[in-house]
């Protein structure tokens, strides 16, 4: 009887959240009110680099994101006065669930449901209950020179962001940040999932520029600027960052690509 309760109340709250992401995700893809995203900073492991560097942040430190997505709004025709609003959370201790190693269907879908439960158990923070919430991990570049891929969920717009410990990386990391925080809203990826070369022409910010290489920009769910056929390049900063045609139709930014 215990056990049958306790799954009757999860599977209420796991209701009540899918309600509630809905709507927000309702309420952010029709680009009329400001989206209000929360990140919770997480140390990855217990180097005194990543402890300093998540203690030290500000929310204005991530302004770029917010500022950069405006742009990109009006330039999509929708003049929003201000269409993401970002809240920081105090550091959480605790990380989320990982990803299942074998991928399977199954495995996923439930990692998918631990994930939402715990980032219900987490969301604690103060000012505007938020659509969004990203979930950044900050990790020791000295321990980890690379990371593994960040994840966007639509259903819960749920980011978890894997991002460098180091204000050298600042402005690569909001790029990380972006891009997971647009799959929340419903955009896809735009590179090949081996190469992570750009697909034309989807994955490139100019596809009609001539000639088509090198870009100067990166389409933002592609994540690299295309350089030539076969290579690419990972932006410094945003300000080399755009939303396209493609990714503006899946966002509700506009109606068809």
């Amino acid at each position: 009887m215990f056990r049958a309760l306790r799954i009757a109340l999860l599977l209420f709250i796991l209701a009540t959240l899918a309600v509630g992401a809905w709507k927000s995700k309702a309420r952010a893809s029709a680009w009329q009110s400001t989206l209000h995203a929360t990140i919770y900073p997480i140390a990855a492991d217990d180097s005194a680099v990543t402890r300093r560097i998540v203690a030290s942040l500000h929310a204005d430190d991530f302004a770029p994101i917010s500022e950069w997505l405006q742009n990109e709004v009006e330039r999509h025709g929708r003049p929003l006065l201000r269409p993401l609003a970002i809240n920081l959370a105090a550091p959480l201790e605790s990380l989320p669930p990982a990803f299942p190693a074998n991928g399977s269907g199954a495995a996923v879908a439930l990692w998918s449901l631990q994930l939402r439960f715990w980032a219900w158990r987490h969301d604690a923070a103060p000012g505007p209950r938020p659509d969004v919430r990203l979930f950044v991990i900050y990790h020791d570049p000295a321990r980890t020179p690379e990371l593994d891929h960040s994840l966007g969920l639509e259903k819960g717009l749920i980011g978890v962001v894997k991002v460098f410990a180091s204000r050298d990386e600042r402005q690569r990391n909001a790029v990380v940040i972006a891009h997971e925080l647009l799959h929340t809203l419903g955009a896809t990826d735009k590179y090949e999932a081996r190469s992570l070369l750009p697909v034309f022409p989807d994955g490139y910010a100019e596809p009609a520029r001539v000639p088509r290489h090198p870009q100067a920009l990166a389409e933002i769910m592609a994540g690299r600027i295309p350089l030539s056929a076969d290579t690419a390049a990972i932006p410094d900063s945003l300000r080399e960052t755009r939303i396209g045609p493609q990714t503006a139709a899946e966002t509700g930014l506009t109606s068809s690509p």
